[in-house]
């Protein structure tokens, strides 16, 4: 039973380990913890253990047959002291000695089978939960991407769901085996010697009293951890994305310097919490001794008197150490389910975020079949009056977009120029609907695209992102994604804008693996595998994002011509910042502040001698352009 008992103060220190790290790398006050106990909570996590009810029965089974099992011990103390070593019985002495060893032995066997019960319980419920929510989060809106930090979503779906596996695996069903345990032991004490029970029960106040304060004290403690290390999480976020800075600039010694700090009041956090666990457990041992010490008394005087005998003592000391461990057991459990129902309830705060829907906005736009727009039909794009701003609704909202109006004919290009935050990328990302205009409709063969299957709109555009994005796979998956193309194709696809070549001085080839958002290629190879992704879909809408920006001349003018070919019956939209790239565009829209305030092809634009103008001007460095005095600039305020 020591060893026993050495093993779970192990787990529990693991376990304290384990819930103090379950943060985000962003302090919020959605990580602080909430109720004790809330009983909804409850009912929502128990949805996602019913599958598993046999596993459950079967380890509370276990656990309530080594429970009785517990009671084996003092019994045959008591047997072999009071009769049989009086009648010097050596065969009853051997009987209860291969009783106890068997006791034993299958006491191991449903500790073994409870454990492993329990952990395939967490474990399997982890799964399910975490499968959940990673569904969950990939239908989610860009709005919400937009103001929730990716690390709290990352804790979320690893920290949190963990601490639910604490809840199951050493927590609910533990403690449940815990109080039967509990129970059994009480029961047998007063079935033996109610007067000796309640001697022996003396001191549970005073451990009650000391498991509430080490709860409160020990909650104070997690919260100071759970802020330090998010603390940490944070400037370890920053500096290790900003490391080129640091470098740059020499800021090695003074960064450091601010990390020994934070990471000084992250250790003495722990400390203070391993100072209230190492009075905890000698506390609860001093009132244990206590409590023999007073069974000891009580039984040794009702021995001399001869109301008592030896072995009904000897059996109530056994008794009583076994009472007091689940008793200081269950105070750890509480902890567990407090630290759980938090995690629960940032976990169903993410699951309960509405998810657009796949079918209309809600906005009183009928739905359409999905099959409407198949993928090799060409699509005509009109935005009609279309207003948007970013963030909730006010009186007098930061509209974007206003009034935007064009339309986009198959085997037709519109380019859209502008100034940085002319709204050009948001008329790209309404087109996506990644976001919903709140004026204005954007509609596909003159059908509302809100009315559309957003999986299905989707799939009909070829996107090329400015911001490049590639996961870490092999070249041949970045290419096909979901479509089921074969290697030749996808190298068909790709030599159409010259990122064959790209593959070809690709060690693997096709095979090869990619880094972390394509980190192992340049950024132009990246551009052109981006631009093979896109073709590879043969979509019947082609959206490119300042497509060309990251590469050489020479690749752009390569990528430009299978383009054209591309283009031929096919919607085109591009945003273009060098604007010798959509000269030939069939239609130029000139954004300002959010308006359409030019529009025409190329040689119309110039004629205007207008914003246009002024922009291919600028960039054909046919405008003269004032630069200032550098040493002015570089003199200090106040010289003259």
């Amino acid at each position: 039973m020591r060893r026993l008992g050495i093993v779970r103060r192990q787990g529990r220190f693991a376990l304290f380990s384990r819930m103090a790290a379950s943060l985000s790398p962003h302090a919020s006050a959605e990580d602080t913890p909430g109720k004790r106990y809330d009983r909804r909570l409850v009912r929502r996590l128990f949805v996602f253990v019913r599958p598993y009810r046999a596993l459950v029965g079967g380890a509370l089974v276990l656990l309530m047959v080594e429970g009785l099992l517990q009671l084996v011990g003092p019994v045959l103390t008591r047997r072999v002291i009071d009769v049989a070593l009086p009648a010097r019985d050596v065969g009853m002495t051997m009987q209860a000695a291969l009783l106890f060893a068997g006791s034993l032995v299958l006491a191991f066997g449903c500790s073994y089978g409870e454990t492993m019960l329990t952990a395939m319980l967490g474990q399997r419920v982890m799964r399910d939960l975490r499968q959940q929510l990673f569904e969950h989060v990939q239908r989610l809106s860009i709005t919400f991407y937009d103001q929730t930090p990716v690390g709290r979503l990352v804790t979320r779906v690893t920290s949190d769901v963990e601490s639910l596996n604490e809840l199951f695996t050493a927590g609910v069903v533990a403690g449940l085996g815990d109080l039967f345990t509990l129970f059994a032991i009480a029961g047998m004490m007063v079935y033996t010697d109610w007067r000796l029970a309640l001697a022996a029960f003396a001191v549970i106040p005073l451990v009650y009293l000391t498991s509430h304060l080490f709860q409160v004290r020990v909650r104070v403690a997690y919260r100071d951890i759970r802020t330090r290390l998010a603390r940490i999480n944070a400037f370890l976020q920053e500096r290790i994305t900003g490391i080129r800075v640091v470098q740059l600039f020499g800021r090695e010694a003074a960064e450091t310097a601010r990390f020994s700090a934070l990471n000084r009041g992250h250790l003495d956090a722990n400390l203070r919490s391993i100072t209230i666990y190492a009075l905890y457990f000698p506390a609860i041992e001093f009132l244990t001794s206590l409590a023999l010490a007073i069974l000891l008394v009580v039984g040794a005087r009702r021995v001399g008197v001869g109301s008592l005998t030896v072995g009904t003592v000897a059996a109530f000391l056994q008794l009583l150490r076994r009472f007091y461990q689940p008793l200081q057991d269950l105070a750890d459990k509480f902890n567990t389910l407090q630290q759980a129902m938090a995690a629960s309830e940032r976990i169903f705060l993410l699951l309960d975020t509405e998810v657009p829907s796949a079918m209309g906005n809600g906005a009183g736009v009928a739905p359409a079949a999905s099959h409407l727009l198949p993928r090799d039909t060409p699509v005509t794009i009109a935005f009609e009056d279309v207003w948007f701003h970013y963030g909730a609704d006010s009186a007098e909202p930061a509209w974007v977009l206003r009034g935007i109006s064009f339309v986009a004919r198959p085997g037709e290009t519109i380019a859209l120029v502008g100034h940085t935050g002319a709204g050009k990328t948001t008329i790209v990302n309404l087109l996506l609907r990644f976001y919903e205009p709140q004026r204005g409709r954007i509609t596909a063969n003159g059908v509302d695209v809100r009315a559309l299957a957003v999986d299905d709109w989707r799939r009909l555009i070829g996107y090329v992102q400015q911001d490049i994005f590639l996961f870490a796979a092999d070249v041949r998956t970045n290419l096909r994604l979901d479509t089921p193309l074969d290697d030749a194709a996808v190298m068909a696809a790709a030599a159409r804008v010259g990122a064959d070549r790209v593959i070809a001085a690709l060690p693997a080839g096709l095979d090869q693996v990619l880094g972390e958002r394509g980190a192992s290629v340049s950024v132009g190879e990246r551009q052109l595998l981006s631009f093979a992704r896109a073709i590879a879909l043969n979509p019947a809408v082609l959206v490119l994002d300042e497509a060309t920006s990251a590469v050489d001349s020479l690749a752009e003018a390569e990528i430009q011509r299978g383009l054209a070919a591309l283009m031929g019956g096919r919607t085109t939209i591009a945003i273009a910042h060098r604007l010798s790239t959509i000269v030939q565009a069939d239609e130029i829209l000139v954004l300002h502040h959010g308006e359409v305030r030019e529009r025409g092809t190329h040689a119309e634009l110039r004629g205007l001698s207008g914003l246009y103008d002024r922009l291919y001007q600028l960039q054909a460095g046919e405008a003269r352009v004032v630069i200032p005095d550098l040493r002015t600039l570089a003199s200090p305020p106040g010289a003259g």
